[in-house]
C-alpha cells in the first residue's frame, strides 16, 4: 500500500484511524475528476488527475485528531467491507455529490465486490472526501456515516449513488436521506439524533483532512497494494490484480 497509508491489521478501527499520516504543508486544489488512467507518482508534488470543476482548500498543519468514542468506532467498523484476513487492501476516498464517484461506482463497484470482496481476497474500506464545491457533499456524508453506526453505510452508499441525480439540486436534500435511511432499514430515531447533532461529522473531517495530507487531489481517488490511481476511469481492477499476485508471490506491498 502507498507508503502513506498503515498496513496494520489489528482491527477495522485501527486500521482506518491511523491512516494518511502524511502532514499537509502547502495549499490543494480539489477536484472531482474525470479520468486518470496511469496510476499517480509517489511525488507529493505530482498534479492531481484532470480536473472538470476545482476548488482550492487551505489544511491545516497536521491533520485533527481522529476522534475515538463509540459512535465513531462504529461508524468506522460499518463503511468497512470483506474478510478481516483479505491479503489486500482498497481504499477509496470519494465523494457522494461527486459525478465521476458515480460514474466509477456504477461502472466498477459491483463486479469488485464480487470478484475480490466476496471471494475473501480484498478487503474495501470507504474514505470520506467531501469537496467544497459539492453543496450536499457534506450532508450526504453524515447520512451515509450516522447509517453506518448501525451498520448500514453501504446499503446507504448504494442509495446516495443510485438517487445522486435526484438530491444533489435541492434546497435542501435531508427529507430525501432520511427516506434512504428508512429503505435501508435504519433505527430512524437514533439515525435523526445523529445526522440533527452531527455525531459523525468529526470522523468525516478527520477524513477529509488525513485524504489531503496523503496529497488526495481528486475523487475518486484509490489506495491498492504501493499504488495510487484517480479518476472514473482508474484501473482498480488491474491494480488489485497486481497487489493479489505480489501477496502470492511472498512480497509485501510497499508499506
Amino acid at each position: 500500500m502507498s507508503s502513506t497509508l498503515s498496513r496494520r491489521r489489528t482491527t477495522p478501527t485501527a486500521m482506518s484511524f491511523s491512516l494518511l499520516r502524511t502532514l499537509a504543508a502547502t495549499t490543494f486544489v480539489i477536484a472531482c475528476a474525470r479520468s486518470d488512467a496511469a496510476p499517480r507518482a509517489k511525488d507529493p508534488a505530482a498534479a492531481p488527475a484532470t480536473p472538470t470543476t476545482t476548488a482550492t482548500t487551505t489544511p491545516a498543519t497536521a491533520p485533527a485528531a481522529a476522534p475515538h468514542d463509540s459512535i465513531s468506532d462504529r461508524a468506522d467498523r460499518g463503511r468497512i467491507l470483506g474478510d478481516s484476513t483479505a491479503p489486500v487492501w482498497v481504499i477509496m476516498a470519494s465523494d457522494f455529490q461527486c459525478p465521476f464517484c458515480k460514474q466509477w461506482h456504477d461502472s466498477a463497484f459491483q463486479k469488485i465486490v464480487n470478484t475480490y470482496v466476496k471471494t475473501g481476497r480484498v478487503r474495501l474500506a470507504f474514505l470520506n472526501m467531501p469537496l467544497n464545491i459539492h453543496q450536499h457533499a457534506v450532508a450526504a456524508a453524515e447520512a451515509a456515516m450516522c447509517a453506518s453506526v448501525q451498520n448500514k453505510f453501504w446499503p446507504m452508499h448504494e442509495a446516495l449513488f443510485a438517487a445522486q441525480t435526484e438530491w444533489e439540486t435541492v434546497p435542501d436534500p435531508n427529507q430525501k436521506f432520511a427516506t434512504m435511511a428508512a429503505g435501508v432499514g435504519v433505527n430512524m430515531d437514533a439515525w435523526r439524533n445523529c445526522v440533527t447533532k452531527h455525531l459523525a461529522l468529526p470522523m468525516i473531517q478527520a477524513d477529509r483532512e488525513r485524504a489531503v495530507a496523503a496529497n488526495v487531489g481528486s475523487t475518486p481517488t484509490f489506495f491498492v497494494g504501493d499504488q495510487t490511481l484517480s479518476g472514473a476511469d482508474a484501473k482498480v481492477v488491474e491494480a488489485i490484480d497486481a497487489a493479489l499476485a505480489k501477496a502470492h508471490s511472498g512480497k509485501k506491498p510497499a508499506s
